[in-house]
């Protein structure tokens, strides 16, 4: 069965892609709603986008054994629908004009909790929906969608924030969750037996300690998932500087306000679909692990594009002094700048959209069944704990050494992580090679 026959497949790709978009207005509405609404710095931004990925380092660990326990559908309804609960009531405190950072911090904690448990619950749900074989472009068509949102999400954002104010663009964002899990329980009530993976398997009878360490071994002490894990750690902690610095750059230092931001960001999503479109026939004729390692080693150059682009225009006044001027008015420093930024996200983005796919494609294909959603939790929880240092760390050095400074620090770890990836085995790895079986899954 090809994918575009496969109903179940279609119905998820489509709660997916929808809740996806809305991903995108959220992270323009929260920094606009930070750093311009509440009057706060690149700090409180920092400490915001931590907040988000806190339950990562905190409960990541254990989030697959739990996961483990309950239908998939279950636990993406919940998490769907919790988080259009939350994003709901910030939009009417934000209106009401209640909000402070702590507060924001909390709600945002709370949020990134269900975020977590709906991940791990996203990546072992896929395996059971297509055979292994077809996990590569599966994860490249919900890639595809999640790159057109992103291209698409980021202008529309800024647009729907300049236009509607950034607490009215979070309840957008929450229909789009509330929609994804209506999606969810439509598929649960047909076929809600698909949707679950015992634990009573091979590691049903370890206590919650053991099936952790089981979680870590397999992961560090696999030839190829081992590199690539650290790699990743790494590649985050880089990344996760950005959240906080970007977003600065664009609205306090260049002035451009939500629209600017929007656009910018925008600029990922259209590198990320060209990424995605030469993905797969990138793998299939380079190789899984060489082309992974080249789509990394791309990703620092746009970062350091956005450095020189700040370099050169960030001096101390904006170059949009009153960020409600019509874009005809604008200097050209103010295009120059937005055309370096944007490309910077660009090349990003390009790198991002090549190596995601492959990446989740060739961890799923190579990890047994029983192990995906204890593997999925455990990288992701180290990945996102990235986040919670990187984050306000790049916050602190945008506000107290400047944006230029917080992009060279970020350019510098993200070249690690490529550094780290290229000197390892895993250059050698190729999914239709390394890729367990029905017949070798210790499962099965």
């Amino acid at each position: 069965m090809t994918l575009r026959h496969n109903p179940r497949f279609v119905r998820f790709w489509l709660a997916s892609s929808v809740s996806d978009a809305g991903t995108y207005v959220t992270t323009v509405a929260l920094s606009v709603l930070i750093l311009e609404t509440m009057e706060g710095s690149a700090f409180d931004q920092g400490l915001v986008n931590a907040a988000r990925w806190a339950p990562y380092l905190l409960f990541g660990l254990i989030a697959g054994i739990w996961v483990d326990g309950f239908e998939r559908t279950t636990v993406l309804i919940v998490g769907d629908f919790g988080r259009g609960v939350l994003l709901t009531l910030l939009c009417v405190f934000g209106a009401l004009g209640m909000l402070t950072v702590p507060a924001l911090m909390v709600a945002i904690f709370a949020f990134g909790s269900l975020a977590l448990v709906s991940d791990a619950a996203h990546q072992s749900f896929l395996p059971l929906l297509v055979p292994r074989s077809q996990l590569t472009r599966a994860n490249a068509r919900l890639q595809q969608s999640t790159t057109v949102a992103e291209t698409s999400g980021g202008a529309l954002a800024g647009g729907l924030v300049a236009l509607v104010t950034a607490p009215i663009a979070l309840f957008i964002d929450a229909c789009s969750y509330f929609f994804s899990g209506a999606v969810m329980l439509a598929m649960r009530r047909e076929a809600s037996s698909h949707g679950r993976l015992s634990p009573s398997g091979p590691s049903g009878g370890l206590s919650v300690r053991a099936r952790v360490a089981e979680g870590l071994r397999w992961i560090y002490s696999h030839q190829h998932l081992r590199p690539l894990a650290l790699s990743t750690h790494t590649w985050f902690l880089g990344f996760s500087m950005l959240g906080a610095v970007v977003p600065t750059l664009m609205l306090r230092d260049f002035g451009f306000g939500a629209l600017g931001l929007g656009v910018v960001l925008s600029g990922a999503g259209v590198g990320a679909v060209a990424g995605t479109t030469a993905s797969l026939r990138l793998g299939e004729h380079f190789g899984t692990g060489r082309t992974i390692i080249a789509a990394r080693c791309v990703q620092p150059a746009g970062v350091a594009l956005m450095a020189l682009t700040a370099l050169a225009f960030a001096g101390g006044n904006a170059l949009v002094p009153d960020d409600r001027s019509s874009p005809a008015d604008w200097p050209l420093d103010a295009w120059l700048a937005i055309a370096g930024v944007f490309a910077g996200q660009l090349v990003i983005g390009f790198g991002m959209g090549i190596e995601g796919p492959l990446q989740m494609g060739f961890e799923q294909a190579v990890t047994p069944q029983r192990l995906i959603a204890r593997m999925s939790a455990t990288r992701r929880s180290i990945n996102r704990s990235m986040i919670v240092l990187g984050a306000p760390v790049g916050g602190l050095i945008a506000a107290e050494a400047g944006v230029t400074a917080a992009l060279w620090t970020s350019t510098a770890i993200m070249s690690l992580a490529c550094v780290i990836l290229g000197s390892s085995e895993f250059r050698h790895a190729r999914t239709e090679i390394h890729q367990l079986t029905d017949e070798n899954d210790p499962v099965s």
